[in-house]
């Protein structure tokens, strides 16, 4: 998520960040609003589609925790691809910028951006594997995380946002997504492990602790 706006890149100088934490925080409130206001509709729609599943006959336990998972990814995503998409001070009046240099903006780069950095893709790397079986593994959600900022980056660059495409945003956002999977490894990686197992074959389950909250068979 690069929320700085555009400034002159000159030879041995990283991006330069534009404005105060409380400049930032004024001016993305509106998409902290509209995310609040959003809750309960993002509840109403778990329910509903959970309630739709147990009429297909599905286990209350899986048409619970999927619907749950299946919003949860979109409410803690949405709203940071939308901050990454908003305009920045040069926007209409010039094109995007490169910073490829790894680690360089990251100097610069106050905590509080560093943080949503991590959180673009958080809930993407660690509901994504619970629910989904074909992403129950750590690189899958590392390689998924970054093609996913990279094309926010290029977004970023192609459009006129006035913003500038950072490596280092790839970097922290894939980070944030791996740091995700991990913690939520023990409720996944028996899933892994029961998948390869032969049918009737209890060993794998008795041996792998705790269970995933949602298999991906349905």
């Amino acid at each position: 998520m690069s929320s700085r706006h555009l400034a002159p890149l000159t030879p041995g100088h990283g991006v330069v960040i534009v404005g105060t934490r409380s400049d930032w925080v004024a001016r993305y409130d509106v998409v902290v609003l509209s995310t609040l206001a959003a809750l309960p509709i993002a509840v109403l729609v778990g329910w509903l589609l959970a309630r739709r599943r147990r009429r297909g006959r599905a286990s209350a336990r899986w048409a619970w925790c999927s619907a749950l998972c299946e919003v949860g990814i979109a409410y803690g995503t949405l709203p940071w691809v939308w901050l990454t998409m908003l305009p920045g001070s040069g926007a209409g009046r010039v094109h995007g910028q490169l910073s490829l240099v790894p680690l360089r903006d990251l100097q610069t780069m106050p905590t509080y951006q560093v943080v949503g950095n991590l959180l673009v893709f958080a809930a993407l790397g660690a509901l994504g594997p619970v629910r989904f079986r074909a992403l129950a593994s750590l690189p899958r959600i590392v390689v998924l995380g970054a093609a996913c900022s990279a094309l926010i980056e290029t977004a970023q660059y192609v459009l006129p946002l006035g913003r500038v495409a950072s490596v280092d945003d790839v970097l922290l956002n894939t980070a944030g997504a791996g740091l995700a999977a991990v913690l939520t490894w023990p409720w996944w990686r028996r899933d892994r492990s029961t998948a390869a197992a032969p049918v009737g074959d209890t060993r794998a389950t008795a041996t792998a602790g705790p269970g995933p909250v949602v298999g991906a068979g349905r």
